[in-house]
């Protein structure tokens, strides 16, 4: 059969679309982007290029134009009638103009590619979130994130230079050529690929040895190391686990191991038949498709955004048009008696099968210091995750203070600091007027400094958290909007947000800094809480009242929180 009516026949895993520019070309863009106008590619960007640029998103060669956009919301398929479910869009902020050569850019200023803009168009958040998750639901990890996206689509011409910004694990970090080219010199017919975001426990080890042997071929372990679902173990971690047990557990079996560097959408049935296709242009032919698979967790009415099984119909409904076989598992338990796992509907009546989540894992183990229990991961894997995941008591965490000027904010903090060091933790202190000598000199006090303001002391909180220490931040920090972008900076459960709810009358009678009787002779304008908005936090972790409490009894309240969650 001609070359071309096999691309027809199997669009997906046939000829794979490359973007990387050669050398001679390289030089010449270089120059040119010298005069162009830059954007700086978000993380999900940089992720999305990487794959178009190497082929892992044929046969799709660019970011999506509008017709493309809309035939995949409505109906999961390019306008060409090709099943891809998943939009690839470059939303900006700028209105370019068509015929605009843009200069794209990591965060570090590097020139990642050049585009030539063909096509403009506005998109609509609600019909984005509607058509991939199915939901508007503002419990779903991408809900915030659109919301931040620009109201315009770019598309047009590629030309990349960089492919990836990434220097970890680089002789993993395999592109479909170079995949394809492994699973070929192994020569096996077939080959299964696995997709995982978290790390790699028995279950999962004894899932991808049955579907190996049911196939008799090749296992393709391609674990995303792109964006995953905000608390999972970082990648540096999981990859760890992943080599010690491709290089001890894995004998007798051909494996191809590599590294996916996807920004998955947690978008459940349309996500699962998007790892199919990218799968089939890597190389495999089958595809485990588990329970609940890229689900996100449950809504906003504690109910999941997918049945458990959803995602393995549609990937079913779609095989023969994939040219990939969809292999589905149930949940994996573990028989105590017969030492082996099973799944579930396999279990024998009268016998009782025991898991354990990820929740569970990451609670009632790494949390409080446990080791895991053999029955579960492997001692290797046990190891990697003990010395990497800290206990809560060694974990770091931010107190954020808002409130009024006089509410009690820096008092408070300074007593809090004190407490913590005490009980052996190492705390930074944050405070608005340190913070406007040193960090933000210079800035006034407009809403846009303001909100600048926070966000520069939100940042080194974050890496003080990152590194495991205790920052401490009281500022006024007077806009929701502002708190909650700092907020998204910590990992879940590490922003604590102190709202001293202090009244604006016994603020100003207290008047520390004399700048309520600034405001009021007329010689200071903007004043927050006089004549400038505050917007008092909607759910606050704490609240305390200093006018009603003494400022030990507000220090035992923070404290006792910080208990609770098993920080001190």
């Amino acid at each position: 059969m001609p070359k071309e009516e096999v691309n027809i026949v199997r669009p997906y895993g046939g000829v794979l679309i490359n973007l990387i520019a050669e050398d001679d070309e390289k030089r010449v863009l270089k120059e040119l982007a010298a005069d162009l106008d830059s954007v700086t590619l978000s993380d999900r960007l940089m992720c999305d290029l990487e794959m178009l640029a190497v082929g892992a998103f044929s046969p799709l060669k660019g970011f999506m134009g509008k017709a493309d956009y809309q035939k995949v919301l409505q109906e999961m398929r390019l306008d060409n009638g090709l099943l891809f479910p998943i939009p690839i869009t470059f939303p900006v902020h700028e209105r370019f103009t068509i015929g605009d050569k843009i200069a794209l850019r990591d965060s570090y200023g590097n020139l990642m590619a050049i585009m030539t803009v063909e096509e403009i168009y506005e998109w609509n958040r609600d019909e984005y979130l509607a058509g991939v998750l199915g939901s508007t639901d503002e419990s779903h990890m991408l809900w915030k994130e659109v919301q931040e996206w620009g109201p315009y689509n770019i598309a047009g011409k590629l030309q990349v230079l960089e492919p990836s910004a990434n220097k970890d694990f680089i002789n993993l970090r395999l592109t479909p050529a170079q995949v394809r080219q492994r699973i070929s010199e192994l020569g096996n017919e077939n080959v299964v690929a696995f997709q995982t975001r978290n790390p790699l426990h028995r279950a999962h080890e004894e899932l991808t040895k049955r579907a190996v042997e049911k196939i008799g071929g090749t296992l393709l372990l391609h674990p995303v190391v792109g964006m995953t679902k905000p608390g999972d173990v970082d990648h540096i971690t999981r990859v760890h686990c992943y080599s010690v047990l491709v290089d001890n557990y894995y004998d007798g079996y051909d494996l191809v191991f590599s590294l996916l560097p996807l920004a998955m959408r947690m978008a459940g049935p349309r996500e699962a038949l998007w790892h199919a296709i990218i799968r089939r242009n890597y190389g495999a032919n089958h595809f485990i498709v588990g329970r609940d698979h890229a689900g996100p967790g449950k809504n906003s009415s504690d109910v999941p955004f997918y049945e458990p099984y959803e995602a393995q119909n549609l990937a079913k409904r779609y095989e023969n048009e994939l040219g990939i076989k969809v292999m589905t598992f149930n949940e994996m338990m573990y028989l105590p008696a017969q030492n082996r796992f099973v799944e579930v509907h396999e279990i024998p009546r009268g016998k009782d099968g025991v898991s354990l989540s990820g929740t569970q894992v990451r609670e009632e183990y790494l949390a409080k210091g446990r080791p895991l229990p053999e029955w579960f991961t492997r001692p290797e894997v046990a190891s990697i995750l003990g010395s990497r995941y800290e206990p809560h008591v060694k974990q770091g965490f931010c107190l954020w203070f808002t409130g009024l000027s006089g509410a009690g904010k820096s008092t408070i903090a300074q007593a809090v600091d004190i407490a913590l060091h005490e009980l052996g933790r190492r705390t930074t202190i944050l405070d608005g007027d340190i913070v406007r000598n040193n960090l933000s000199k210079g800035l006034g006090f407009s809403r846009e400094d303001r909100e600048t303001n926070v966000m520069r002391v939100g940042f080194v909180a974050s890496q003080v958290v990152y590194h495991n220490g205790v920052a401490i931040c009281a500022l006024i920090s007077p806009h929701k909007s502002s708190r909650d972008h700092v907020r998204d900076l910590f990992d879940k459960g590490k922003f604590i947000e102190i709202y001293l709810s202090t009244p604006p009358e016994v603020c100003e009678s207290r008047d520390p800094k004399g700048y309520y009787a600034k405001v009021r002779r007329g010689s200071m304008k903007n004043f927050t809480g006089v004549d400038d908005v505050y917007e008092p936090p909607v759910n606050p972790e704490i609240i305390v009242d200093t006018s009603k409490i003494t400022i030990n009894e507000c220090v035992q309240s923070i404290l006792k929180e910080l208990k609770r969650r098993g920080y001190i």
